[in-house]
């Protein structure tokens, strides 16, 4: 018989091995027509093939809404009373969103030094695709972004994928369940059970890949030439991994700092969640095992039981600076000016729609697509990278485990001199 996770791991190895046979598939395909139809012949195949990677961006959308309320009110609620938790709660919160700010950072400082997406001239791309969200996005400015926040109504964000507003009514539903207490239960667990089905849903959603894989691939390559895309694709990738490294070494520098020597052992502890996320690119594959090694490490049981849900929703360092990268590489690839104003802004937008949605494969392409479509991005532009997202996702899962690994261990150092005030609870 075969584990969960053994057969977690066997789905999405077949799912990538769809995904790379749909790219070479495309790819051969759209070369061919680009060597062997005139360039007018060659634009209009690209406009229809790629209708099939609308059809999967659509689903992707599909799913935004119900995903973001449903898993941030269903995390936020399971916290308990509010005025307990508060002192733990404020210190991860104000861990998470530090290093969270921080990974958006030194994302954009290396995708605007090293611009793998400059040089990728795709704006004859149809994007009949992202019209649907271009026309509702406004220019971002600060009184533009400070109202696009606030939700006038629940039902109206949700019709029109506004996640920012979503994101501020599931805060404050959650607030209020967990306030409620006990009265409140029925309707979480059942937003809970609802999650989880949202959740199969995403993996379902991610069945169609190859499809839109295979039509994104085919357009692009109809009419752009093979050398260009490939060394488009190397760069992306090269630039990634110096941009993951560099946040690797961020973050066991800041655990040597807070953990001095017990660093090293904390590193030792958690080697098996790290090889189990960067295989299955799951980091909730590996919360079980996470939280006997966590507490084997020494941190109390209560800190570890509230802080780990926590940071699954809170505290995703490597998702945070791969949405970066991938946004902002999109756009290069449209030439679409993003100056840093704009940029900071974004990465406020990614600050708050990227929270509550952890734990679930290529989730961060969610919230790629949500940001883009803000931004007049074409959002048809995450087909571009899915081919290798896969390969990010290995890597950025283990930064999520190494960065939930090391909020916990260092709350619960601080916690250390309150144990009988979090035992008590």
């Amino acid at each position: 018989m075969h584990t969960p996770q053994e057969k977690k791991a066997s789905i999405l190895s077949n799912l990538t091995t769809q995904i790379l046979i749909a790219m070479l598939l495309g790819g051969i395909l759209g070369i061919v027509i680009h060597n062997t139809i005139s360039a007018e012949t060659a634009l209009v195949f690209s406009e229809k093939i790629k209708i099939l990677a609308t059809v999967f961006i659509r689903l992707v959308q599909m799913i935004i809404s119900p995903l973001v309320f449903t898993t941030l009110v269903v995390g936020i609620a399971k916290l308990g009373n509010v005025s307990t938790v508060g002192r733990i709660g404020g210190k991860a919160l104000g861990w998470f969103f530090t290093a969270s700010f921080l990974s958006l950072l030194l994302g954009m400082f290396f995708v605007n030094l090293l611009e793998p997406g400059e040089g990728l001239n795709l704006s004859n791309v149809d994007l009949a695709s992202a019209s649907d969200v271009a026309e509702k996005t406004k220019s971002i400015s600060f009184e533009n972004f400070i109202e696009h926040i606030v939700p006038k109504s629940i039902f109206e964000a949700m019709a029109t994928n506004e996640i920012l507003q979503i994101v501020v009514f599931s805060i404050f539903f959650g607030l209020a369940a967990a306030s409620i207490g006990d009265f409140a239960k029925p309707v979480v667990n059942a937003l809970d059970k609802t999650s989880h089905i949202i959740l199969k849903m995403v993996n379902y959603v991610m069945n169609f890949a190859p499809i839109g894989v295979f039509g994104a691939i085919a357009g692009v390559f109809a009419v752009r030439d093979f050398q260009e895309l490939a060394i488009t694709y190397f760069k992306f990738f090269g630039s990634f991994l110096i941009g993951i490294a560099s946040l690797w070494v961020l973050l066991i520098a800041v655990g040597y700092l807070f953990l001095k020597s017990r660093m090293t052992v904390l590193l030792k502890r958690i080697v098996s969640p790290l090889i189990i996320a960067f295989g299955t690119t799951s980091s909730e594959a590996v919360f079980p095992k996470l939280t006997e090694e966590l507490e084997r490490f020494g941190v109390k049981d209560k800190i570890v039981s509230f802080m780990l849900p926590l940071g699954y929703s809170f505290n995703l360092d490597g998702s945070m600076m791969y949405m970066t990268f991938a946004s902002i590489f999109i756009a290069q690839a449209y030439g679409v000016h993003l100056d840093i104003g704009t940029q900071l802004t974004m990465l406020l937008v990614l600050m708050l729609t990227s929270k509550g949605i952890a734990g679930v494969p290529r989730a961060s392409l969610v919230v790629v697509a949500a940001t883009c479509g803000m931004f007049d991005i074409p959002i048809e532009g995450i087909a571009l990278i899915l081919p290798i997202d896969h390969f990010c996702d290995m890597f950025r899962s283990a930064t999520n485990v190494l960065g939930n690994a090391l909020a916990t261990s260092v709350v619960g150092q601080w916690e250390e001199g309150n144990d009988d005030a979090v035992t008590a609870e």
